[in-house]
């Protein structure tokens, strides 16, 4: 028997498994993912019995539509080969797909579910579209369909919007990029809205509006977006990403742009209601202020300055009135008071003139001199006519006649019984 070397026995292995197994395609679990810099992965393959190990060149690796995930199931596409230096033989991958799906759909339930976990999809980052757009920025492909029927719709509804048309590849090799750049160059342009949008097609040829990078642009945008891919029935990651998403590119436009026609009716009517309502409020208007100048009046200065004037001249006149009145009560009381005064000066003078007359009878018949009668003399003391009741023992007292006067004394005072 010919004796081999190692490096021999492996060239001949070698020889034979790639012979052998030029392609075959082989179901199993991912295990042991290493994504290399050179962005060669590496990973093993196994069932519940055993493994093998298996790379996927660079070339390939970047046409990959999934992200390989630890535990997937997975049918691969590939050749058998052996590394001679260590006599190890592993999978040359040349595709992968997911066990069960199409690897489309599930790269496209990997990113949406993703993207949902960092927020991409929530309404709290959703901006609002404006009510009015002045300019509108449409990425999608300058000779499509869906372009004419964007365009068609504006100049039926509303032509006093200016758009501006970004040409971009929108399936293909390069589409990506493409969307992504025209996506961040009209953000920074000042639009009102951007839409990006493209006709319907199979998954394949939507496929560039799945893409992560597409994703992010667009959630990234300062400027509000509108997806507008395909048909209705289509729905993709920039539906769920942008601000508002269009079943068609047509709708798109009917969403953005009020039909002339409707908002001239719109107008129309709006003016009638203004016009009723500014009369309406004219006319409570002159109500207000003719309130207020009624109330003004009411309460003005000049008002007040009159009623005090009226005020004075009544107190005037009431002065004046009060004055007269007292006048003639006055008069009236000092005519009664002098007719009484002269009435009383009279009754006084006569009742003086009676009393004097009465005082000189009585003088006169006091008057000693008058007296003429033998043994009467006026009883006095101290030059006062006193009565003899009045004097006590021991008291002094005088004795007067028309011709004499005694003075004398009380010896001795008796009561006559």
């Amino acid at each position: 028997m010919h004796t081999l070397s190692v490096s021999a026995l492996n060239e001949q292995i070698k020889g034979l498994l790639e012979t052998s197994f030029q392609q075959v395609l082989v179901e199993g679990e991912l295990s042991r993912i290493t994504f290399h810099n050179s962005g060669h992965i590496y990973f093993t393959l196994k069932d519940r019995d055993s493994v093998i190990s298996a790379v996927m060149f660079r070339g390939n690796a970047s046409r990959l539509k999934f992200r390989l995930e630890e535990g997937l199931k997975v049918v691969i596409n590939a050749a058998l080969t052996l590394y001679k230096p260590r006599g190890a033989y592993q999978l040359n991958c040349f595709s992968i797909e997911p066990s069960g799906q199409g690897a489309l759909a599930f790269a496209y339930e990997q990113l949406k579910q993703r993207l949902m976990e960092k927020g991409y999809f929530s309404a709290e980052h959703k901006k609002p579209l404006p009510s009015f757009v002045k300019k509108i920025a449409l990425i999608t492909s300058a000779t499509g369909a869906a372009l004419q029927d964007m365009l068609h719709v504006a100049n039926s509804r509303y032509r006093l919007v200016d758009i501006d048309v970004y040409d971009v590849l929108v399936q293909g090799e390069g589409s990506v990029e493409a969307v992504r750049n025209a996506i961040v160059v009209a953000d920074a342009k000042g639009y009102d809205v951007l839409v990006v949008s493209r006709g319907g097609g199979s998954i394949e040829d939507l496929w560039t509006f799945n893409e992560e990078s597409v994703a992010e642009a667009i959630f990234f945008a300062k400027t509000p977006i509108i997806s507008a891919v395909g048909h209705e029935i289509d729905t993709l990651i920039s539906d769920f990403v942008a601000d508002v998403r269009a079943p068609t590119p047509s709708a798109a436009m009917e969403i953005l742009l009020p039909d002339a026609k409707e908002l001239i009716q719109t107008i129309d009517m709006m003016q009638g209601q203004f016009t009723q309502l500014l009369q309406q409020k004219i006319h409570t208007k002159r109500q207000e202020l003719q309130h207020l100048l009624n109330s003004f009046e009411q309460h003005s200065f000049e008002k007040k300055l009159r009623q005090k004037q009226e005020e004075i001249l009544q107190i005037k006149e009431n002065f004046h009135q009060a004055i007269e009145f007292k006048f003639v009560t006055l008069q009236r009381e000092k005519e009664m008071v002098s007719s009484r005064l002269s009435q009383t000066i009279d009754a006084k003078s006569t009742l003086a003139q009676n009393q004097l007359l009465n005082l000189k009878k009585m003088l006169e018949s006091q008057n000693p001199k008058l007296k003429t009668k033998k043994g009467f003399a006026q009883l006095s003391q101290n030059g006062k006519v006193v009565d003899i009741l009045s004097l006590e023992e021991e008291t002094l007292f005088e004795l007067q006649s028309d011709k004499v006067v005694v003075h004398a004394k009380v010896l001795k005072k008796e009561n006559i019984v």
